[in-house]
């Protein structure tokens, strides 16, 4: 089953509650999202380093074939 943009915000805030998160559904079709996260944790880190801590909080959801999130752009920064 598809997961919903509310779903993936709220795993993401888990890990981030203070990140400004935007989830887009690129395709319309509840599979191919993206997420804009801006936190304050990330100053001092890669971009590399940004994302696998997002990747992270998604707990496995994109793990595998069988993953209940198919498909998510990254875009990840700290606050300017």
């Amino acid at each position: 089953m598809a997961m919903q943009a509310q779903d993936i915000e709220d795993l993401i805030r888990a890990s981030f509650p203070a990140a400004k998160i935007t989830i887009t559904d690129l395709a319309g079709d509840g599979n191919h999202w993206a997420a804009e996260v801006i936190d304050a944790s990330f100053k001092g880190m890669n971009r590399v380093q940004q994302q696998r801590a997002v990747y992270a909080s998604l707990k496995g959801k994109m793990d595998g074939a069988h993953g209940e999130l198919h498909a998510l752009a990254l875009t990840t920064k700290a606050p300017e």
